[in-house]
């Protein structure tokens, strides 16, 4: 049996994801069971394009916020807060503390890509 090896293990956004079922749907022409059942949940909620998403990702990147890593930034990317509270709620599961400027700086950042 063929054990297979991780190569790499980053975490990415929906709009990655959706970009990806999309590609192996095409090349397979049909999804599993669990793929199937993750491109109806990303059909039922508001995701940014793959192009939206990445230039969100290099904006937040670009902003340089000390400790604030790609974990963090998929998750901004994911639920697009709209208000600093939001933002802290989001945050709030890490072990991550910023600044209420660099708070700003992200909000101000997601409410440019959010409709």
């Amino acid at each position: 049996m063929v054990k297979p090896q991780l190569l790499e293990e980053r975490p990415i956004s929906l709009a990655e994801l959706k970009e990806k079922l999309t590609k192996i749907k095409e090349k397979d022409k049909e999804l599993n069971f669990r793929a199937n059942k993750t491109e109806e949940y990303l059909a039922s909620i508001q995701v940014l394009s793959a192009k939206e998403a990445k230039e969100l990702e290099k904006k937040l990147v670009a902003l340089d916020i000390p400790r604030l890593k790609q974990d963090h930034i998929v998750k901004i990317i994911d639920i697009l807060p709209r208000t600093v509270n939001e933002l802290k709620v989001v945050l709030q599961g890490t072990l991550l503390s910023l600044s209420a400027d660099n708070l700003k700086k992200v909000v101000d950042a997601v409410n440019e890509f959010k409709q």
